[in-house]
């Protein structure tokens, strides 16, 4: 009788101390998505840019994208075109617009540098305590770059990092405005309010003045509180002076804001009172 052919274990084979292959991890270097984020970071940073993948199209043209294809290829960047699901899959979501820029991430500042940013005429701090989402922080972002805000201020430990998603939601705001992460809140509160920046906090408070009633002018840094608990205590009471957001007295309606929504609305106010 013809015996089959014996098959051997690969994994038998092996030492005890060691295990089978494993395959490759998928690489570590995020990949940046949306055309505004990606212009903003071959314009400002090229130098961290490594590879852009772009959609590939059978039936139309896509003159945008080949603004960026030109700007990245004038720099020296990779260029590869890629189906959408594998765009999807490279930066873990659908709203890339058809392109994906593999790149390093943009280092927060260090609160070193806050004595020289604090030395400018008529600055203006975006303090944001404890924010957490990626949606709110690169909307925050947004605003805090068209405004013209000096820099924004962040917990180092406490607080979204500047991902790839941030950067998107902020269409490159996160690349235009200087944001430093502090690792004591309260120092970095002092330290401001030493150097001769005024300093308002937003709270639902007794004490709160209204917001239009406020004078912004001279060295001011605006803090807004975490998605849902608000403004630390500590944070609080280091503020110089508590403002709010005039809303109406219907009791019908919700008197709540997002923080980035209330951010914009700040912000708008303290530079159209100047």
């Amino acid at each position: 009788m013809t015996q089959k052919p014996f098959k051997k274990d690969p994994k038998k084979d092996l030492p005890k101390n060691k295990k089978p292959t494993q395959k490759p991890k998928k690489p570590t270097t995020p990949h940046f998505y949306g055309t505004h984020a990606i212009k903003a970071i071959l314009n400002t940073r090229p130098m961290d840019a490594k590879a852009l993948f772009v959609q590939s199209y059978d039936n139309h043209h896509n003159d945008n994208h080949d603004e960026i294809i030109a700007l990245a290829t004038s720099l020296g960047v990779s260029v590869q075109t890629a189906q959408k699901d594998t765009l999807t899959e490279l930066c873990g979501s659908p709203q890339h617009q058809g392109v994906v820029l593999s790149a390093r991430s943009r280092p927060m500042l260090d609160e070193s540098e806050l004595d020289s940013l604090a030395g400018q005429d008529n600055a203006v701090f975006l303090i944001l305590d404890q924010i957490t989402d990626p949606h709110n922080f690169g909307a925050c972002l947004r605003t805090a770059s068209a405004m013209g805000v000096t820099a924004v201020i962040v917990p180092r430990h406490q607080s979204v990092g500047l991902t790839p998603t941030v950067a998107k939601v902020s269409v490159g705001g996160s690349d235009a405005v200087p944001v430093v992460a502090v690792t004591n809140l309260a120092r970095c509160l002092e330290k401001l309010k030493s150097a001769g920046v005024f300093v308002f906090g937003t709270a639902l408070d007794e004490s709160a003045k209204p917001l239009q009633a406020c004078d912004f002018g001279g060295k001011v840094a605006i803090v807004m509180g975490s998605e849902g608990d608000g403004m630390r205590r500590l944070t609080g009471e280091l503020c110089d002076t508590l403002v709010y957001i005039p809303m109406t007295d219907s009791p019908d309606r919700p008197q709540s804001l997002n923080v980035s929504v209330a951010t914009g609305m700040v912000l708008w106010e303290v530079f159209r009172s100047r």
